[in-house]
């Protein structure tokens, strides 16, 4: 697992967790290194809630001065469809960050339809056994939770595999850890707190 700050040389004082770079989310990554041959000065990134695309925008944006319209479902069709325009003709890159593209995303501006069916896609898909590992161990250790390898390999196996489910199983792991005034985690105290806040799944 590598960190995107390594590649492109982004600071990494951006205030967030660094973006963790897994075969869920390299696709999109690359595409952003290569974005002077995007065919328009845009692109879409899309993926699940909590997935990083905000953070992977924000990075991007860091280095190349991108505009970015965050959850464009809910933003005005003109608004994106003028800033698309805007960005053609500054030729500066424009990030928009959504669930996902047309036609799942309805989009009622025929202009705007259009334009974004001309613009790439950076698609950050569900993520995959490391990255799961991988966002808990570092989930954890940004809490000042103390995780021993073989906890997180415990839960990496036992919770459900969306970016949204990790950061539950992180909050309620932290909650535990201030009500008992230990911030140590072991196997017994973590399938104790899964399974009082129904986040513990069977493993075959």
């Amino acid at each position: 697992m590598t960190q995107f700050d390594l590649p492109l040389g982004w600071p990494e004082e951006l205030g967030d967790d660094d973006f963790l770079v897994s075969p869920a989310n390299a696709q999109a990554v690359q595409q952003l290194e290569r974005w002077a041959t995007w065919p328009v000065m845009a692109a879409l990134i899309v993926g699940p809630r909590k997935s990083g695309r905000t953070l992977l925008a924000r990075v991007f944006s860091a280095k190349t001065g991108a505009a970015i319209i965050d959850n464009a479902e809910s933003v005005a069709e003109a608004d994106i469809f003028h800033a698309w325009n805007q960005a053609q003709a500054l030729h500066k890159p424009l990030v928009i960050v959504a669930d996902a593209a047309p036609p799942e995303w309805p989009v009622r501006l025929p202009d705007l339809r259009s334009r974004l069916g001309a613009t790439p896609v950076l698609r950050i898909d569900l993520p995959d056994d490391a990255l799961v590992h991988d966002l808990l161990a570092h989930l954890l250790e940004r809490r000042r939770l103390d995780a021993r390898p073989e906890v997180i390999r415990w839960l990496a196996r036992r919770i459900e595999r969306s970016y949204v489910a990790i950061l539950m199983v992180v909050e309620a792991l932290e909650q535990e850890s201030w009500r008992r005034g230990s911030g140590r985690l072991s196997i017994p105290v973590a399938k104790a707190t899964l399974m009082a806040h129904k986040l513990l799944i069977e493993v075959p």
